[in-house]
């Protein structure tokens, strides 16, 4: 597991949301383009001539620098990007194309976890919350045989119209949704 920083990664998230702009719930858009600082660097090893395509490279990571430290650039490694997924997961939130970059589909649409704790409410559908903080909510009418405890396996997946299934356990399938 990768100890990150959750309210980095929640700032991150934020920062890519409002970046990344609205767009309608579930559908997937290309990754964005490159940043311009980004696309400066690799244009440079086009360049035959190596004193002309050194002063490039100079002068793109400078300005690569600067767009970073001034906030303008922000570069992630694939476990930070990981991180903010595993966070984001079953969120209804703007497109995080980003994020897909380099992931197999079937990584971006599944989840395993552990329980950190489990109730049901009064109409008997279980609220459950993972070890990451994620709290889902069951909203079938589905029984499980054993009621999931601190440390049980969710293994959560995709399913249609904004839903997801989650497995406790290996137990039969409940319908959830993600509350925060």
């Amino acid at each position: 597991m990768v100890s990150t920083n959750r309210s980095s990664v929640g700032v991150l998230a934020g920062i890519l949301i409002m970046a990344a702009g609205a767009t309608e719930a579930g559908s997937a858009s290309p990754p964005p383009p490159r940043a311009a600082a980004v696309q400066a660097v690799i244009d440079c090893k086009d360049i035959a001539d190596g004193v002309q395509r050194l002063a490039c490279f100079d002068k793109a990571v400078a300005a690569m620098s600067q767009a970073e430290a001034k906030g303008d650039l922000l570069t992630i490694d694939r476990e930070q990007r990981r991180a903010v997924r595993r966070q984001a997961f079953g969120l209804v939130l703007p497109s995080f194309a980003i994020f897909d970059r380099g992931e197999k589909p079937e990584e971006a649409d599944r989840l395993s976890a552990k329980v950190k704790s489990a109730y049901q409410t009064p109409t008997g559908k279980w609220v459950i919350e993972l070890d990451d903080g994620a709290l889902w909510r069951q909203i079938d009418d589905n029984e499980l045989d054993n009621s999931p405890h601190p440390g049980s396996t969710a293994d959560i997946r995709r399913a249609m119209l904004g839903s997801f299934f989650m497995n406790v356990d290996g137990q039969q399938a409940i319908r959830v949704h993600r509350d925060n």
